[in-house]
């Protein structure tokens, strides 16, 4: 007889493990009859690398408002890696390569005009957030890994000569200071392709690299540039498949003296032929091992997945919300996460992972994050998206196969995977206003549970 474990979560229960009360009964029998769902071990598609969040500075500023015992509890609810351990078991993380659009200002780690040499390269700005806040998660999660993508170059690398690309949206309230000559555009190449400078910015990333493992945190993988379609209101780059092609021709072999691979992304189009133009590049596509897509960049990764499978696919930014931290967008959430694990995503990145309350950025703009805290009252809370974000992260392990879970009827709202120790874990949504009878086949077994009415359910069967 199986041992199975199943948690619960409903807008109004964050979580409960069973053994199920008697209003939601599990019963375990011999296969007789066709079930709603058979689990089938031997169609396996892609291994699992992990889940995490994006170590932004505007959540380091939040959780500095706790206390460190609080600060600690929340970093240890994310990360902890300890067997016993009730965590989210966040494993893989990504971080900013200088500002973001959750950073507290603009910045660069060199802003001398023309300094190809990079003289004056340095991280000291990120000692007072980043790279505490990432230390933090490391005494947690010592086996930690991390990926790191610019939002912008430095400014004097660029043709516009500034951090954003495109002025503030209008009674936003806020300013950025652009011209209008120095606004970017989808399709453009934003960055200064001259060798030279293409020369800089690859050893831009290298000390990066270098200085960040001076530090003790190791970064394994870079991307070329966050969402290098859009030009936007805060630190931001456009680059055209041929300008990321000049770019990772060089990035590639500096990537590669201190063992850091190269994804190409991120990607937030649906167009595949942005990564294909690149890979049709012998010598840029040598160096790409992988690839990592978010917002609509969903409308890409099936074809990719299907056509390029020695790729590894990430998600790489979870779609950000109002600020609202609602049930509504934690049902979004999750069609997010199916969509992209469905079709081979073998990571996937939560954005913010504490905000202050209402979680409005340097540049305007209010999302959503894995905690909130009160700035008024210095307390905090777990979200609705931490907990189902937990759902699949806190039971799938690294290491895990997707398998199919061969569904008819209506049934079709779950993922399965098997962990590298043989146990099968099954997550599952039940989107109805009612209570749902569902009966999942394994190993010529069923068991059965009545999901409660708008809830997710997680089954682990050893």
């Amino acid at each position: 007889m199986p041992d199975i474990t199943w948690t619960v979560t409903t807008q109004d229960l964050p979580w409960q493990t069973q053994p199920a009360p008697a209003s939601t009964p599990m019963v375990i029998t011999a296969m007789t009859d066709f079930p709603n769902v058979i689990l089938n071990r031997e169609h396996t598609d892609q291994t699992m690398e992990g889940f995490g969040v994006c170590f932004n500075e505007l959540g380091w500023t939040a959780l500095a408002r706790l206390t460190p015992e609080e600060r600690g509890g929340i970093l240890r609810q994310m990360f902890s890696g300890d067997a016993d351990s009730d965590s989210a078991g966040f494993t893989i993380c990504r971080m900013p390569i200088g500002a973001n659009d959750f950073s507290t200002d603009w910045y660069s780690y060199d802003e001398t005009p023309g300094d190809l040499e990079l003289a004056d390269f340095s991280i000291d700005h990120d000692r007072s957030t980043l790279v505490p806040f990432i230390q933090a998660a490391q005494v947690e999660q010592p086996a930690l890994r991390l990926w790191a993508s610019p939002w912008s170059p430095p400014t004097w690398m660029k043709s516009t000569g500034h951090y954003a690309g495109a002025k503030p949206f209008p009674g936003s309230g806020v300013e950025n200071g652009i011209g209008d000559e120095q606004v970017g555009a989808e399709g453009t190449d934003m960055f200064r392709l001259e060798p030279e400078y293409l020369d800089a910015y690859a050893r831009y990333f290298a000390r990066f690299v270098t200085a960040y493992a001076a530090e003790g945190i190791a970064i394994e993988m870079v991307m070329p540039q966050n969402e290098f379609n859009s030009a936007q209101v805060f630190p931001s780059c456009t680059w055209t498949p041929d300008g990321l092609t000049r770019f990772i021709r060089v990035l590639g072999p500096a990537m590669a003296e201190l063992g850091v691979d190269v994804f190409f992304g991120t990607q937030e189009r649906a167009a595949t032929h942005l990564l294909t133009d690149v890979l049709a590049d012998p010598e840029a596509s040598r160096w790409v091992r992988g690839a990592g897509f978010q917002w609509a960049g969903k409308g890409a990764i099936a074809e990719i997945h299907r056509t390029r499978p020695e790729l590894a696919l990430y998600q790489t930014e979870q779609e950000c919300g109002d600020g609202l931290n609602d049930w509504r967008f934690a049902r979004h959430t999750w069609s997010l996460m199916k969509h992209f694990l469905s079709n081979g995503a073998s990571a996937y990145t939560y954005w913010n992972l504490a905000l202050d309350e209402g979680g409005v950025s340097r540049w305007g703009w209010a999302q959503n994050s894995l905690v909130v805290v009160d700035p008024a009252t210095s307390t905090f809370r777990y979200t609705h998206e931490y907990w189902l974000m937990k759902h699949l992260s806190g039971f799938v392990k690294p290491g895990a196969v997707r398998i199919e879970a061969f569904s008819w009827s209506g049934y079709e709202n779950q993922l399965a995977f098997q962990n590298p120790d043989g146990s099968v874990v099954v997550v599952v949504q039940n989107d109805l206003g009612e209570p749902l009878p569902y009966k999942v086949g394994l190993d010529g077994q069923v068991f059965e549970a009545l999901l409660p009415a708008d809830s997710f359910s997680t089954f682990t069967i050893a």
